[in-house]
């Protein structure tokens, strides 16, 4: 595999933040292209491996379900020139993570407006109590 550094699975684990359960689940499931294995038997993860693994969890992190991140990869390994395939999925999701936002956002809002009411209810508490 040439000059570049591999990491072994321990290594990427805590690069990633993921498990090393994680990992061979991924790549159990097709998340994740088979692994580079040393002489030894050991997996032995390049540089683009990891930065999919990093790519991978942000999809993850954003709520893409499994099925829709393997159908990315399976476009990914086996249809290289699928680009448009790839980036209709991607902004499909894309959409899905913008419409959580602004749910988010308005549940965010109606949270700031009962702490702003609290507030307003203690000072009136407050000034009740000095006057008395």
């Amino acid at each position: 595999m040439g000059m570049e550094p591999e990491l072994t699975i321990q290594q990427v684990a805590q690069t990633t933040g993921l498990s090393v359960h994680t990992l061979r689940y991924y790549e159990r499931c097709e998340l994740i292209a088979p692994i580079h294995r040393a002489s030894n038997g050991h997996r032995r993860y390049s540089a683009q491996d990891i930065r999919w693994i990093q790519f991978l969890t942000k999809l993850r992190m954003t709520g893409m379900p499994i099925r829709q991140i393997q159908q990315y990869a399976t476009l990914l390994r086996q249809q290289p020139d699928a680009v448009h395939e790839r980036r209709t999925l991607l902004e499909t999701h894309r959409k899905t993570v913008v419409e959580q936002l602004q749910e988010l956002q308005q549940n965010l809002d109606v949270i700031d407006w009962k702490i702003q009411h609290y507030k307003e209810i203690e000072q009136t508490l407050s000034k009740t109590v000095t006057q008395s």
